[in-house]
């Protein structure tokens, strides 16, 4: 995404654009996957940690990023949908157990869970464990 598309996604969920929030957006958008704390600190450099940090947790509270946990820690990725009163385009994500990546596939959404009466959800992950096509194409 370019920063007009940024600060259009922005408006939609209701977030000031500043060059810190840009850099952290661009860097999300940039990557077909979900990346961790420490893969968008390497990506990005110019900013603290602390620094992203403060502006995932903007970006979640306005859900602008879905968060995640797999078998390797928290991960962050871009939510596209343009509402910032809800996550609605959450979908499967598959964790390769080999090499170690998070792969997002969008075309699968999550199912949906008949929930007892009394609980309501507010987000859900759902992520499959097993080997990617990748992997399994080299035998690793």
């Amino acid at each position: 995404m370019n920063e007009e598309q940024l600060i259009a996604l922005f408006e939609q969920h209701d977030i000031k654009p500043t060059a810190n929030r840009i850099i952290v957006a661009k860097a999300l958008s940039e990557e077909c996957r979900p990346l961790s704390m420490s893969e968008l600190e390497d990506r990005i450099g110019s900013i603290d940690k602390s620094g992203i940090f403060r502006t995932l947790t903007l970006f979640k509270e306005h859900h602008l990023v879905h968060v995640l946990e797999d078998s390797e820690g928290t991960r962050y990725e871009l939510c596209h949908s343009g509402n910032h009163a809800e996550d609605n385009d959450m979908h499967v994500h598959f964790h390769c157990e080999h090499c170690g990546l998070t792969l997002c596939l969008e075309d699968i959404p999550i199912p949906d869970i008949c929930l007892p009466d009394g609980y309501q959800a507010r987000s859900a992950n759902f992520i499959l464990n097993g080997i990617c096509p990748h992997c399994q194409k080299h035998g690793e």
